[in-house]
């Protein structure tokens, strides 16, 4: 449901309310939209939807990659010192980080 999922993200352009607002199920070998409440958007056709698979995957790829620089960040009271110290070295271990980790 992943990818079904994060169609529905791209398509929407924001983060539906997946418990509320759309439903999704599994028939066991495939995912479907269960229940369309948003009231942004009319509910995709499923070509739309297949037509914003490598918008999808590229929205997955990224969510892991600000996952990882995240985690690889710290703790942001720890950046806040790191920052006072010396905002120069600050800097380039994010951008060691972030090229260590690009965005599609």
């Amino acid at each position: 449901m992943e990818n079904l999922s994060n169609k529905i993200r791209v398509y929407l352009g924001r983060e539906p309310d997946f418990k509320k607002e759309i439903l999704l199920r599994n028939t066991g070998s495939e995912d479907f939209i269960f229940h369309w409440g948003a009231t942004d958007k009319v509910k995709p056709t499923d070509d739309q939807l297949n037509a914003l698979a490598s918008d999808a995957t590229k929205l997955k790829n990224n969510k892991t990659i600000a996952g990882k620089r995240r985690q690889a960040y710290g703790d942001w009271n720890d950046q806040l010192d790191e920052i006072y110290k010396d905002i120069d070295a600050w800097k380039a271990r994010i951008k060691s980080i972030k090229d260590a980790n690009p965005k599609e």
